[in-house]
């Protein structure tokens, strides 16, 4: 474990996206999505299944005016189990005192504060805090006096909290509560909602610990993991970071504690112990330190894997990052669709067995997609290496954006690689696969959680280090959150010696932005010009007065080499890198010295423009001025792939990729029948597949034209009959971005295609 190498996202207040490609989906976010959700989470959007989110709050309000006021007359509600999901018997009118939804309900509004903070970030719009700040207020008036905050049990009865820890997500609701809350205060510096979440937070870390006395449980659904640590990383209070190793070393020791729970719930209610529980389903099956498959519900695990590679990280603790680091292997290579998506199966919306990666019936839930980028970046603060970047880029583009239509009003849960309306419909089996998106959906964490993380994308693009980069709990001149000196310093067993790495930037994601990373007392500024995804070059403007800084640029795995041009410190440079992004060699006319130990040493050395390739980053180190300049030129060829031959479902099949997007083929384009198409692979190369720039869809994409050739159904009245020669057509295939399927009205879809 290398504390050099460690790193923090750079603060979003340093980065304005100005992006053409992510700055249109910001965009789509604030005008279309961040309103839509909003009326949503009020009910307010007709054929849309209700959320209950903000009503609940306000019930729970009530209950909390009614308590203040009648003071030790007020009888609180004696617990009252209505299932996991509780419905009005009549719709149209809900009761008013009852709590409505799912049991995790409060987190529709969470999600949805989260993206309003980042979106003021980058847009600032008094219109739209001031619905947040009302929001907050209904939010808040919700909780209890001695913290705690889920409406939930605040409306069904307090006397059973914290007792099916497994199933009714409370931990869950407090990470996202103190996710939303810390996106919210750093945008505004308000911290209302902070320190509700606070409070809550205090609440768990009294009721949860390794004392005589403290619940010895754990979340069924993590977040509260990683949130913890963030809210640590905000205040400084290093009980919140106590709180979250607690959970992951509580997780899947012996006896289980779900199996406790569900006995002593066994007896509260009078009936026999029938044990119901899997551990394996809730990661909960051994120790997270041991474990190296990933296993049960998807999104559950990847948010438990980001826990754990906050905690490696800030802990320094290597049998945790050993576990990362196989968990993340057996993600990437066994059980990940080529599309970024994971999840193979609907029962529990969970993995599968290795190499079980059915297309038709994937289920590559958006929140899983969205799981493993959250992983993929921490993995990345632990040690940059070009595969953590490669696998978070291609989530993004393709299985993330997926979930979103281009118009942001209709949103894909379910994310399949082959889709035959007529089977959606009839077949029950696919009953899960949408082959339109919907319009909202009553467990909808899905929409809200692609708002969250497209606002903050940028964050997802560069990391830092260096004395900027640590130790600094930022407060707002508007808050009163008390940060003491002493929690400002890292504990005995925290890194000890963060302020001593160089200071570096890593872009791990190409987004034209501009940005300022802190070094010392002085600044570097930084202009990012791209075209990506389409287009592979890259311009970096710097502008500073002779200023010491590392910049680190990820060597995508889909690039057939890389050419650099700099200008550090006014003097001019040239490299480039091979294909494999393993290798560092002068470009003809320059003076370089290989890759290896000696450029490595100049590199760390500070020599000017000392230049390294290393674990699929180019890394340029120098003294920077005004007038200095980075221009990378990716190759970005079309590539045909193929699946390891233990996925069975893809024998004879290929994928068409270029750069980070994955295409497919859409009924709109080619035809009814897709699996009657084929592309002739022993006659094709790559640099056949035509490219082609449209705006068709309502924004410049590169869509694929490649030849191939679609069999002509032989004419019979019987279901079987003697094989005969194939007869076929050539035809030429349209291919547009996998993200961007389903945008044409509903029709057959395949990613993978026969050959």
């Amino acid at each position: 474990m290398n504390s050099q190498e460690f790193s923090t996202p750079l603060d979003l207040k340093q980065i304005q996206v100005t992006d053409a490609f992510w700055h249109r989906e910001q965009e789509l976010v604030r005008t279309e999505v961040i309103p839509y959700q909003w009326e949503a989470l009020n009910d307010r959007v007709e054929g849309a299944a209700p959320s209950y989110c903000m009503r609940n709050f306000k019930v729970a309000g009530r209950m909390m005016r009614e308590k203040k006021d009648k003071g030790a007359a007020y009888v609180a509600p004696a617990y009252t189990f209505r299932g996991f999901e509780a419905l009005p018997e009549d719709p149209a009118h809900p009761d008013e005192d009852k709590f409505y939804g799912f049991v995790f309900q409060d987190t529709d509004f969470s999600k949805w504060i989260e993206a309003v903070g980042y979106s003021l970030l980058q847009h600032p719009d008094p219109a739209l805090e001031q619905t947040a700040d009302e929001a907050i207020d209904i939010v808040c008036a919700a909780q209890l006096e001695n913290g705690y905050l889920d409406t939930y049990y605040i409306i069904n009865g307090m006397d059973r909290a914290f007792t099916n820890l497994r199933d009714h997500h409370e931990l869950y609701c407090l990470g996202h509560l103190v996710e939303g809350a810390v996106a919210y205060y750093q945008a505004t510096g308000k911290d209302k909602l902070l320190k509700a979440a606070m409070g809550f937070a205090d609440y768990c870390c009294a009721y949860f610990g390794p004392a005589q006395g403290q619940c010895k449980g754990y979340p069924g659904h993590e977040i509260a993991e990683m949130a913890l640590v963030r809210l640590y990383q905000v205040t400084g209070e290093e009980k919140y970071l106590e709180l979250s190793r607690f959970f992951l070393d509580q997780r899947g020791t012996e006896p289980y504690y779900f199996d406790q729970e569900e006995k002593e719930r066994a007896v509260h209610e009078g009936q026999p112990y029938r044990r119901t529980t899997n551990n394996f389903y809730h990661q909960a099956h051994l120790p997270v330190r041991e474990q190296a498959e990933a296993t049960g519900h998807a999104v559950r695990a990847v948010y438990l894997y980001s826990g754990m590679a906050d905690v490696a990280r800030l802990c320094r603790d290597e049998a945790m990052e050993a576990a990362c680091d196989r968990l993340w292997d057996n993600v990437t290579r066994e059980k990940m669709y080529v599309t970024g998506g994971i999840g193979a199966t609907h029962l529990g919306e969970a993995f599968s067995f290795n190499y079980d990666l059915p297309n038709d019936t994937a289920y590559s839930e958006t929140c899983a997609a969205i799981g493993l980028v959250f992983w993929a970046r921490r993995m990345l603060q632990l040690k940059p290496c070009g595969k953590y970047g490669d696998v978070m880029e291609s989530a993004l583009y393709n299985t993330v954006l997926a979930g979103m239509a281009l118009d942001g009003r209709s949103f894909f849960y379910v994310n399949p690689l082959e889709v035959f309306p007529q089977a959606c419909h009839k077949d029950g089996r696919k009953a899960h696969v949408k082959s339109v998106r919907q319009k909202w959906f009553g467990c909808a964490c899905c929409p809200p959680n692609i708002a969250r993380l497209v606002s903050s994308v940028a964050s997802y693009a560069y990391t830092e280090s260096g004395t900027a980069a640590y130790g600094d709990f930022r407060q707002s001149e508007q808050s009163e959150i008390p940060v003491s000196k002493e929690s400002r310093l890292p504990g005995k067993d925290r890194i000890s010696d963060e302020a001593e790495a160089p200071d570096t930037l890593w872009i791990h994601l190409y987004m034209g932005s501009v940005l300022t990373k802190k070094v010392g007392e002085k600044t570097l500024d930084l202009k990012v010009e791209s075209e990506m995804p389409w287009n592979g070059m890259v311009k970096v403007q710097l502008h500073g007065d002779h200023v010491p800084c590392r910049l680190a640029f990820r060597i995508p795995g889909w690039s057939g080499g890389v050419k650099a041009e700099y200008r550090c410190g006014g003097r001019p440079g040239q490299v480039t890198v091979d294909g494999a992004g393993a290798a560092v060699r002068p470009m003809p006319g320059e003076a370089h010295e290989a890759a290896g130990l000696a450029a490595e040493k100049n590199c760390a050395s500070g020599r000017q423009g000392a230049v390294v390739c290393r674990d699929g980053y180019l890394y340029i180190d120098g003294i920077w001025q005004d007038g200095d300049e980075v221009i990378l030129e990716m190759d970005m060829p079309v590539r045909i792939l193929e699946a390891d031959s233990r996925v069975r479902e893809n024998i004879g099949k290929v994928a068409i990729a270029r750069g980070p997007v994955v295409y497919c083929l859409e009924e709109a384009d080619n035809g009814k029948d897709l699996h009657l198409c084929r592309l002739d692979l022993e006659n094709l190369k790559a640099s056949d597949i035509e490219t082609e720039v449209t705006e068709e869809l309502g924004h410049p994409m590169t869509v694929l034209k490649a030849p191939g050739k679609r069999m002509i159904p032989a004419e019979s009245e019987k279901l079987y009959r003697p094989a005969r020669p194939v007869r076929e057509r050539d035809v030429t295939l349209r291919m547009v971005p996998y993200y961007a399927w389903n945008n044409r009205g509903e029709g057959e879809m395949s990613v993978w295609v026969r050959i």
